[in-house]
């Protein structure tokens, strides 16, 4: 408390004055870019392919001269291969005898002696304008490289877009978590700039990073220059690779990682050595700051930006600072730069030819492949990723079901990968029933505790499927697999979907999310529907957005189908009810009879509320009438998670809770009556598609049997009324004869249109049909 006090008394004029800093900042850039706007000019690219035959490597030294001794004789070594490859230390006015050091010993290496510390960037620029090759490799002076380092970097500019090809990083201590990789990712969060880098031993081969760490990275020399080098507005160090590789995105270019040209980072530099933590720490602040006020041109972007920043600057007068949000002593020194932040940013403007948003997805594998790589109109076999929410094995659920069927069908007609979230490692075992199937199965396991996110926008049943990990992992598959064809499942991953160009994506609605919870409603008690009610209009808004950057949208039914229309009639190309809602019929022998008398069967897991509440309905509202009329009628329950024993009335026996089977066929094959009971949510029930397939009599809810029994009497009878419900029931239990013919009927309707062999085929017709249509944009 006494620390958090001295530090409000501290920085209580700086808070003070917080809002003026926004006042003043804020409207000057918008100035700088109106008037670019009004008088700026857009610089061409120059883009050419460099000369890989050789390079020069740049090491920017200040009173490192024990690193030197240490590291410089692997980078002498490894730079042997070529008459014309040279080492340039460029010395930042040391005054430990470094330069004379380096005459003495290393007489081959070029050694630039300035007469002050220009910092980081301002010795690395003077060393790529002094260098004599194409491509500059810039290394810190406590790096030590690999003997074949040097070969995998000059492999990686296949082409003139190539700004820089970052090596892999490594630390010498095995035991050390790599938090640097050379393998990075950014992305925009809360008003700020978010880095990170990735340790993923799967990247065999160039990949695309956000940018390429300055002392572990070459760079083509021409276009480096072209950028203006390191921006002196980032002095004295921190962020200047980063800028840079923003602007090189945002330039056209590419940045790619490496993984074979591998260097070591011994972090023994002179920064932490000679520069307090709080210094370094204010320094960051302030350059994350100056990023986005350079590089940020969207004006709602960069709105954002500030209000998280005085946002966030208050709290860290309160909570104490932190890298996640600003600060107000980063807030003071960036605003003392703002006369060069402006300067800066009128030249990246002239730079740029590409948007922060287009910027920001390019480094992302998935994008890169979408803009930089073929992707081919019809090619003999389509890649397809396969993006799963839940566990597809065991198939325990509906969603389960269709998910199982579909992978089985697409993996025996196209390149299959799956991508599933699961909620415990063991999970993965169940799967070994799809590897056949599949060219790659990868898992993640879901994160709990996800914030509620009160007065978020987004439905929790969404935002509790987001994950970093499965977005670097969507991306990676892309990448690596040359992915075709991204198959979603269920709303809730449709938040991975962006704006593709060529890569098709394509949705799979198991319900109508928004349409399933309005249903659900009536069913919560008053305060439960108010809650109800706000996630409800989160999810319209939510599924409304979505769908139109689908190009390919399955749905369950014709009736799912136009209730979305209703809202979104432009997608009526798009939106298709006859692809993905099947089950293998082969697998279930067809046994209209003889069956159980007076046995009803109930299945469903019981994770899916609407089966807990048909449940309850069924044994409250109808069950008293069967036994009414019929009192040895029997009644089994079959799903994963059970409710417990004693929470169910077992009606003197009559109520049998079986729980999870292993094979759900001999049931459906035993007992006389199936019942759905459902009173809510979307889609079609597999249970009735595996009841009609069984040759089960059904009888259903009208809602339970959407899309499949319009009709009483014709697919199975429908009742709504409980008296009527049981009464179904009944007249079924009497008349076998007229149970078996509706069953009959039943069967030849799900062979012939929910049959997922031959759904699954115009599935794969679908894909390649769209996959055209967006090569022809």
């Amino acid at each position: 408390m006494a620390a958090t006090l001295v530090r409000i008394a501290r920085q209580l004029p700086l808070a003070i004055l917080s809002p003026l800093f926004v006042l003043l900042a804020l409207p000057a850039l918008w100035l700088t870019d109106v008037c670019w706007k009004l008088f700026g000019t857009r610089r061409t690219p120059q883009d050419t392919l460099p000369d890989t035959t050789a390079a020069s490597v740049v090491i920017p030294n200040w009173n490192g001269k024990h690193l030197l001794e240490k590291y410089l004789p692997s980078v002498v070594t490894a730079m042997n291969g070529h008459p014309r490859n040279e080492v340039i230390v460029v010395d930042n006015g040391s005054t430990d005898g470094s330069a004379d050091f380096l005459r003495d010993f290393f007489p081959t290496v070029r050694c630039i002696a300035l007469p002050r510390n220009l910092g980081f960037g301002g010795g690395s620029n003077t060393g790529f304008r002094e260098a004599t090759n194409d491509i500059v490799v810039l290394l810190n002076s406590d790096m030590r490289v690999d003997a074949g380092f040097l070969q995998p970097l000059l492999d990686g500019f296949t082409n003139e877009k190539v700004f820089a090809v970052s090596c892999q990083i490594f630390f010498s201590d095995p035991h050390k978590r790599r938090e640097e990789t050379g393998l990075t990712q950014a992305w925009w969060s809360q008003g700020a700039l978010r880095v990170r880098h990735y340790d993923d031993p799967n990247i065999d081969r160039p990949f695309p990073c956000f940018y390429g760490g300055g002392g572990s990275c070459a760079f083509d020399r021409r276009k480096f220059l072209e950028l203006g080098g390191f921006d002196h507005v980032m002095k004295p160090f921190y962020l200047e690779d980063t800028d840079l590789g923003f602007m090189a995105w945002k330039r056209g270019w590419q940045v790619l990682y490496q993984p074979h040209s591998k260097v070591w980072h011994e972090h023994q530099g002179t920064i932490g050595k000679k520069f307090s933590r709080n210094y370094i720490e204010s320094v960051v602040a302030k350059n994350f700051l100056l990023f986005a006020w350079k590089n940020i041109h969207e004006p709602a972007r960069l709105a954002n930006h500030f209000l998280y920043a005085w946002s966030g600057a208050l709290l860290s007068l309160l909570a104490g600072e932190s890298r996640e949000r600003a600060s107000l002593s980063g807030l003071g020194r960036a605003l003392l730069q703002l006369p060069g932040a402006m300067a800066t940013r009128w030249r990246a403007r002239s730079l740029a030819v590409v948007g922060d948003s287009e910027a920001l997805r390019r480094p992302m594998g998935g994008y890169f492949r979408d803009r930089f790589q073929e992707v081919q109109t019809n090619p003999e076999r389509l890649n397809v990723l396969f993006l799963s929410p839940y566990s597809i094995c065991p198939p325990i659920h509906g969603g389960g079901v269709f998910m199982y069927e579909a992978v089985k069908q697409l993996g025996q007609i196209s390149n299959l990968h799956v991508l599933a979230l699961i909620d415990d490692p063991k999970e993965r075992q169940a799967h070994a029933s799809i590897v056949p199937y599949t060219k790659s199965v990868e898992f993640v396991v879901r994160l709990e505790g996800q914030p509620k996110g009160i007065g978020a926008l987004t439905p929790f049943a969404v935002r509790e499927f987001f994950d970093r990990e499965v977005e670097w992992l969507l991306h990676r598959q892309i990448f690596l697999r040359e992915i075709d064809v991204v198959q979603v499942e269920y709303t809730n991953m449709g938040q991975y979907a962006g704006p593709y160009n060529r890569i098709v994506w394509a949705l799979f609605e198991h319900d109508v999310y928004f349409q399933s919870i309005g249903r659900t409603m009536k069913s919560f008690s008053p305060s439960g529907r108010v809650k109800a009610f706000m996630e409800y209009l989160r999810a319209m808004r939510y599924e409304l957005q979505l769908l139109p950057r689908m190009d390919e949208i399955q749905t369950c039914t014709q009736e799912n189908t136009n209730y979305l229309l209703s809202f979104l009639p432009q997608l009526k190309d798009r939106i298709h009810h006859h692809l993905r809602a099947g089950i293998d019929t082969s697998g279930y022998e067809f046994s209209p009879r003889p069956r159980r008398p007076k046995t009803m069967l109930f299945m469903g897991s019981f994770r899916h509320l609407p089966n807990q509440a048909a449940l309850r309905w069924f044994l409250r509202e109808v069950m008293p009438h069967v036994l009414e009329q019929e009192p040895e009628a029997r009644l089994m329950v079959i799903g994963s998670d059970p409710p417990a024993a004693h929470t169910v009335p077992a009606f003197n026996g009559a109520v049998q809770l079986v729980g999870f089977v292993e094979n759900i066929r001999q049931p459906l094959a035993e007992y006389a009556v199936f019942i759905c009971p459902i009173l809510s949510g979307s889609g079609v029930r597999v249970k009735l598609l595996e009841a009609f397939a069984a040759g089960i009599p059904t009888v259903s809810t009208r809602i339970g049997a959407e899309g499949l029994g319009e009709e009483d009497g014709l697919h199975c009878a429908l009742a709504d009324d409980p008296r009527e419900f049981a009464a179904k029931i009944i007249q079924l239990f009497q008349d076998p004869e007229g149970a078996a013919a509706m069953a009959e009927r039943a069967r030849q309707f799900v062979s012939e249109h929910r049959d997922i062999g031959r759904m699954t085929q115009a599935l794969e017709a679908t894909y390649r049909s769209v996959l055209a249509a967006k090569q022809q944009r």
